[in-house]
């Protein structure tokens, strides 16, 4: 399942990398992509919204609902 989250405070390529390693905690199968500069990331993944939505918040970023 494709899930479009926006995720603001990424700044750089550390930003994504993180973000990315909290989706993947989460599932380890995932497909990460990342466009900061329009504060989108995208993760097709068969895990609940809201489990990948906590990963991203717990390392620091605000995700838009």
């Amino acid at each position: 399942m494709l899930q479009t989250f926006t995720v603001t405070g990424m700044t750089c390529g550390h930003c994504e990398n993180a973000v990315t390693q909290a989706v993947l905690s989460v599932d380890p199968q995932a497909k990460v992509n990342i466009d900061r500069m329009a504060n989108q990331v995208t993760v097709e993944s068969a895990q609940a919204r809201k489990d990948i939505a906590s990963a991203i918040a717990e390392e620091g970023y605000a995700v838009a609902a």
